[in-house]
């Protein structure tokens, strides 16, 4: 299946899970996975937040900033995945003067 990101209606979520700013997305979701890219502009940020039935990848395309992972703070740039397992928790924080693009995959793993 070949999924074309640019031909998905780019949402603008404001205040993402509670972060700051507001999230450029493209989303697919089919229930079991969500496939998404994302922009993050110069201080924006999404919320802290708990993966209690799925887990996510993001692979960092362009710019930089930091993930919060389990109370530990990652640097991330191009080319950098973070991976946060079921049952654990992090925020995608652009603390940098550029947009943060990324790409995710949120696998839905049930109860």
């Amino acid at each position: 299946m070949l999924l074309n990101l640019d031909q998905i209606e780019e949402k603008k979520i404001p205040n993402m899970r509670g972060g700051e700013g507001q999230a450029s997305m493209r989303i697919y979701d089919d229930g079991d996975n969500k496939i998404m890219r994302g922009c993050l502009a110069p201080g924006c940020s999404i919320g802290l937040h708990v993966h209690d039935t799925s887990s996510e990848i993001v692979c960092i395309l362009s710019g930089t900033g930091k993930v919060l992972c389990d109370g530990q703070y990652e640097p991330l740039s191009a080319g950098a995945v973070h991976y946060c397992p079921k049952g654990h928790e992090h925020s995608l924080i652009n603390d940098s003067q550029g947009d943060l693009i990324f790409f995710a995959v949120v696998p839905e793993h049930g109860a």
